[in-house]
């Protein structure tokens, strides 16, 4: 799956860019929808309600805070592993069906591809849900991948992005990590990469080293290389 020394060899061209770390939910795939379903289901399970305001709470955190925030909000007596399983297993029967692709992703990854700059998977996401997404997109796309259950602190650490520049061996000051929430920004701002905001449930306000786009297919490798100076 990762091809870390392959990679690196190819990417050490003098420029500054080094690689670029991906998101999933929302930035990479259009799966806040798909979760919106879940996230219903398993509140209306526990005898609540769920409605995108609820959602927008958990945008880009971990599955153990959405459990915990669900737990709380219905007051149900249930094991949290329970509720965890029937997340997982809800959201991985929509992502075997379908993943959803954003507008530009593929046409991104391929040029970065072309290029020879690494890309990396950087998700809250278990592996479990990964792994299809991959299978969608081409896993020859990215260099490194790393799973919210493969990391001890989730976004808004910024462990998952120290992880995935580490693997890559590049400096995270010339990485570029795409999302779309402010907790993953803030994961990504921590760990000292540069960023880009790709908006999707909530507004993202512009911030100093920060950039703001509308769609994936406003960016492309000059862009993206122009931002690492």
């Amino acid at each position: 799956m990762e091809h870390d020394d392959e990679m690196r060899g190819r990417v050490d061209t003098g420029d500054r860019l080094r690689a670029v770390l991906f998101d999933m939910d929302g930035l990479l795939i259009d799966s806040e929808r798909l979760w919106l379903e879940v996230e219903e289901e398993v509140v209306t399970w526990l005898g609540g309600t769920w409605g995108p305001e609820h959602q927008q709470r958990l945008l880009g955190g971990s599955l153990d805070k959405a459990v915990r925030y669900m737990l709380d909000l219905t007051g149900a007596d249930v094991p949290p592993a329970e509720v965890r399983r029937r997340m997982l297993e809800g959201m991985a029967e929509r992502l075997d069906a379908c993943v959803p692709l954003m507008p530009g992703a593929k046409e991104l990854l391929a040029e970065l591809r072309d290029a020879g700059v690494p890309a990396a998977l950087v998700s809250s996401s278990h592996r479990r849900l990964i792994e299809p997404v991959l299978d969608a997109v081409g896993r020859e796309h990215f260099a490194v991948t790393v799973a919210g259950d493969e990391v001890t602190r989730t976004k808004p650490d910024p462990e998952p992005y120290l992880t995935a520049a580490a693997r890559l061996g590049a400096e995270p000051r010339r990485c570029v990590v795409l999302e779309d929430s402010p907790s993953g920004l803030a994961a990504a701002e921590a760990a000292g990469c540069v960023t880009v905001a790709v908006p999707s449930l909530v507004p993202v306000p512009p911030a100093p080293g920060r950039t703001v786009v509308s769609s994936l297919r406003e960016l492309d490798l000059s862009r993206l290389a122009a931002l690492v100076a």
